[in-house]
C-alpha cells in the first residue's frame, strides 16, 4: 500500500496526445514516518506519517516525535500488512508513479448553513397558480402520527465541512522535483487544504 499526505494546490489542465485531461495538482510530501503501529502492542497494524511545519508545537506533540521535528499534520494510515518502514523514513511524490490508480480523501468546503434546495437537491414549490412563499420552502416535515419530526427527515442546517473519499482516480504526472502529482479529475477539498492520497488496494 502507497500513501501520502499533501496540500492541494489546484486544478489545471494537460494535453496528451489525443485530448485535455482536466487534472488536480497536489503537492505530496515529503512526509516522515512518525510512529508504526503494530498488532501486539496496539492491536492494529498503521503508519501514522507527518507533514509539514508549524512553529509552536505542545509538549507532549514534541515528545512524540521526538527529534523528527514539529508536524503541522499527522494521520495515520492502515495497509493490510506491516510495511517495510521505520520512523524516521522520508516518503516523497516518488513513492506514486504515472498511471497508479489512487483514492483521494478530504474534508469538504464547508457552505455555512443551507435550505433543501441547496442542501439536498429539492426541487421546491410552484411559482404559479395561487402559490406565494414555496419556492424553496420543505413541505411537510411529517404526518399526524407520530406527531412530530421523524430522526433523520431531511432539513435544512450545515453543508459540507465533512470527510468524502473519491476513488479511482488515476495519477496523470509525478513531478519529483517539485513534489507535485497530477491526479485526473477533481477532488474535495479547498486550495490549501489537507488531502491524504492512498494507493487502492
Amino acid at each position: 500500500m502507497k500513501f501520502l499526505l499533501g496540500k492541494k494546490i489546484g486544478m489545471t489542465q494537460l494535453f496528451t496526445d489525443d485530448q485535455v485531461v482536466p487534472v488536480t495538482l497536489i503537492e505530496v510530501g515529503p512526509c516522515t514516518v512518525a510512529q508504526i503501529k503494530d498488532v501486539e502492542q496496539d492491536g492494529y497494524v498503521a503508519v501514522q506519517v507527518g507533514f509539514g511545519t508549524k512553529k509552536r508545537a505542545t509538549k507532549p506533540q514534541r515528545g512524540h516525535t521526538k527529534m523528527l521535528g514539529n508536524f503541522a499534520v499527522l494521520r495515520e494510515f492502515r495497509p493490510a500488512e506491516m510495511p517495510a518502514l521505520k520512523v524516521g523514513d522520508v516518503l516523497t511524490a516518488e513513492t506514486f508513479a504515472e498511471g497508479d490508480t489512487v483514492k483521494v480523501s478530504s474534508i469538504t468546503k464547508g457552505q455555512g448553513f443551507q435550505g433543501v434546495v441547496k442542501r439536498h437537491n429539492f426541487s421546491g414549490g410552484p411559482a404559479s397558480h395561487g402559490h406565494r412563499h414555496v419556492l424553496r420552502t420543505p413541505g411537510s416535515t411529517g404526518s399526524r402520527f407520530p406527531q412530530h419530526t421523524l430522526k433523520g427527515t431531511k432539513m435544512p442546517g450545515r453543508s459540507g465541512g465533512v470527510r468524502r473519499t473519491v476513488r479511482n482516480l488515476k495519477i496523470v504526472k509525478v513531478d519529483a522535483a517539485h513534489n507535485l502529482i497530477a491526479v485526473a479529475g477533481a477532488v474535495p477539498g479547498w486550495r490549501g487544504g489537507i488531502i491524504e492520497v492512498a494507493s487502492q488496494e
